[in-house]
């Protein structure tokens, strides 16, 4: 799985942006997932195989968000 840490320097509005624009997402899911980011301090984006999580977290890297990969148990 795909999971976006909270940080102290992104706009939450700018990581809404991220999850529509990266994932395709709604926005009323991307500012859920948002909000989980911000209140809880992290939020699973996507689950899949572990080279399309790879490459998600790449990708968000790319748009300077704090995120990793880890196997769902």
């Amino acid at each position: 799985m795909t999971i976006v840490w909270n940080d102290p320097v992104n706009l939450m509005s700018y990581v809404t942006y991220v999850f529509e624009h990266v994932f395709g997402y709604p926005r009323p899911k991307a500012e859920k997932l948002m909000l989980d980011v911000h209140h809880k301090g992290k939020a699973v984006v996507a689950v899949g195989t572990r080279e399309s999580m790879e490459h998600n977290v790449e990708v968000l890297h790319g748009y300077g968000l704090w995120a990793t990969v880890r196997q769902d148990h």
